[in-house]
């Protein structure tokens, strides 16, 4: 796979069902445009539960906060063209 131009972290917890939509969207919009990604568990993280255990998936891109809770697959993709 060519290296992304992006950064994507998936920030989530177990059990979570918003998760598992979240991950279902980035992994076939990561796919479809070819861009790297890594899911990150907040749980046993103190910082990362503190920071966003409210607005668990998080999604960044390139290290900022760009949507949470339901993930639009639109505007991913509008996201990682630009």
């Amino acid at each position: 796979m060519p290296e992304s131009k992006h950064r994507l972290s998936l920030l989530t917890r177990p059990q979570c069902h918003l998760c598992d939509a979240a991950r279902d969207t980035v992994r076939r919009v990561a796919a479809d445009l070819e861009v790297d990604w890594e899911e990150v568990s907040i749980a046993g993280d103190e910082t990362l539960s503190e920071q966003y255990g409210e607005e668990i998936p998080v999604l960044l891109i390139d290290g900022v906060q760009r949507d949470f809770w339901q993930i639009d697959e639109v505007r991913l993709r509008r996201l990682l063209s630009s």
